[in-house]
């Protein structure tokens, strides 16, 4: 399945949600390229949108792979294979580090007037626009299952088959529209697949704030 942009692809991934419409779904994006595809599901959904954090971790010489992830509380997946792509601890360490500086940015960024939106007792739907090895879904999974949720889905428009099966004991549902053997990145299964800005992210839960306002008042 190739999905013409980021926005046709959430169109479809709202319809496959679309058993959560009228339950306040809580729809959390993987800054930075699903964040305009959040904005688009939760207002289909009738839910509230807002950002999970994570990074992954890049292997030594090779940033475009990831040999991990951490999230937003300093927890850190590592993958079977990091020591094999060169990373000792001390490597990993500054990595560490160096993804927790850029998620303090980014939440300094995006949020800057209020905390996170808690998933406690809520159904939790967790949105990337597509993954690769997973790292960074695992991370963004593990951060939300520890703030119990009532429901916990991973929901994404394409992904190869084996990094779903890493992903099934960590949700309550996996939602993906297109699961190809023949997976080399992301943007293969996209016509137009262009960077996301902080700026873009920045107006998107900006305007999410403002249609939110209402539920978060009941």
């Amino acid at each position: 399945m190739i999905f013409s942009d980021r926005m046709t692809a959430a169109n479809k991934l709202a319809e496959a949600l679309s058993e959560y419409r009228d339950k306040n779904p809580l729809v959390l994006a993987i800054p930075r390229g699903a964040v305009p595809m959040v904005k688009i599901i939760a207002q289909q959904l009738k839910g509230e949108m807002d950002v999970v954090l994570v990074r992954k971790l890049r292997a030594p010489g090779n940033p475009e792979f990831a040999i991990g992830s951490v999230d937003e509380s300093g927890w850190v997946y590592l993958a079977d294979y990091a020591g094999q792509a060169g990373a000792d601890q001390d490597y990993i360490d500054q990595e560490v580090s160096a993804q927790m500086e850029v998620i303090r940015r980014r939440r300094a960024q995006y949020t800057p007037q209020r905390p996170p939106v808690d998933p406690t007792g809520r159904i939790a739907i967790i949105i990337d626009d597509g993954l690769a090895t997973g790292s960074t879904m695992i991370a963004a999974l593990h951060a939300v299952r520890n703030k119990n949720p009532a429901e916990l889905v991973c929901a994404i428009p394409v992904a190869p088959p084996d990094t779903l099966r890493k992903l099934e004991a960590k949700a309550d549902r996996i939602v993906c529209l297109s699961s190809p053997d023949n997976f080399y990145a992301v943007g293969q299964f996209y016509v137009d697949f262009p960077q996301v800005t902080d700026e873009e992210v920045i107006a998107c839960l900006a305007d999410s704030a403002s249609a939110n306002s209402p539920i978060a008042d009941e």
